[in-house]
């Protein structure tokens, strides 16, 4: 099998790695960075492509992506609750000023 063949994994896997690699450029990620983020996030979750054969399968792990998750929005907690509110208040008269046009 030639390096990069994705022949091995299952479409679950395909659907993963497409989804997390959009998500990655809606970020600002470069396409080819994307999909090389995108597959090793499958990798490290799911350990590679699926072997045929009963009983070959190995149970996710998603400690990764749970991990990833609870460090989200870290930034903005770090922030004084004043700061936060003010910003949050910019942001509601903005989106009325747009609703009004």
């Amino acid at each position: 099998m030639p390096k990069g063949d994705k022949s091995a994994y299952t479409d679950k896997q395909k659907r993963k790695a497409r989804h997390i690699e959009e998500g990655y450029e809606d970020r600002g990620v470069g396409k080819e960075e994307a999909e090389r983020r995108a597959w090793a996030t499958v990798n490290k979750e799911s350990g590679g492509g699926e072997k045929s054969g009963s009983g070959r399968g190995k149970p996710e792990n998603h400690s990764a992506s749970r991990k990833g998750g609870l460090l989200g929005g870290a930034a903005a907690a770090a922030r004084p609750a004043a700061e936060r509110s003010a910003s949050a208040k910019k942001g509601a008269a903005t989106r009325r000023r747009d609703a009004a046009k």
